[in-house]
């Protein structure tokens, strides 16, 4: 049997940290928007569906001068997101179930990390499969220090075990659907859990390990103009 795949692209966010009119998102690097470079990966990629998740305001945009003007046939479907990253998260899971053939996993991607490639997506794929839920990322290359309340630095962990962590991250799709939904069931009834990306919604929530697959350092998200200017130099 061959699994299918298939992915949800965040594209909601508004960048404040770019200090641009502009959500970084949108920003030209070398002549396409940053957006286009990831969903260009996952275009050519083992994945057959894309939901791409935006501001509700930006709908046209994404559809006319991002899917339809550079051919991103495996688009299915462009929903507006929520409030908070985990909102639109679930917004894509939605759009997804509605599909007659369900997806046996679900890559989760920040739209605003143009150099996810082929090597990281069959790298994640693959663990996957074998996992049920993974993550992409790194090990950091500085020193780390926790800081107390006050400011000074209360530990430093062994940094052979700290990851800088990345997207995509991929899971069997019934299970983070089922987890996302359990997540906002919680929200809803007051207890709220803050969860800064998708494996901790699975930690936290289900209480299930999340496996650590080789991503790249050059996997970086665009957040501020230096990262821009980054990005830059990669594609030269």
């Amino acid at each position: 049997m061959v699994e299918k795949y298939a992915a949800v692209v965040l594209s909601a966010g508004k960048g404040t940290r770019m200090h641009s009119d502009v959500p970084k998102q949108y920003l030209m690097l070398e002549g396409m928007p940053v957006l286009c470079y990831s969903l260009q990966s996952f275009q050519q990629s083992m994945i057959e569906d894309i939901v791409l998740v935006c501001g509700s305001e930006d709908l046209e945009y994404c559809q006319k001068e991002i899917v339809e003007k550079y051919g991103y046939t495996k688009v299915r479907a462009i929903v507006p997101g929520g409030k908070e990253r985990y909102h639109s998260v679930f917004c894509g899971l939605e759009e997804l179930a509605k599909l007659s053939e369900l997806p046996d996993y679900v890559m989760i991607h920040d739209g605003a990390r143009p150099f996810v490639d082929q090597a990281i997506i069959e790298r994640c794929a693959t663990a996957a499969k074998q996992y049920q839920a993974c993550v992409a990322g790194m090990p950091v290359k500085d020193t780390i220090k926790i800081a107390d309340d006050a400011g000074f630095a209360a530990k430093t962990p062994e940094r052979k075990f700290v990851w800088q962590i990345q997207t995509p991250q991929v899971f069997a799709f019934s299970l983070i659907y089922q987890a996302y939904r359990e997540l906002l069931e919680m929200e809803a009834s007051g207890k709220a859990i803050s969860v800064t990306d998708d494996a901790m919604v699975l930690e936290s929530v289900r209480k299930r390990q999340v496996r650590l697959v080789e991503g790249s350092y050059k996997n970086i998200k665009i957040t501020t103009p230096e990262d821009l200017e980054i990005a830059r130099l990669y594609l030269i």
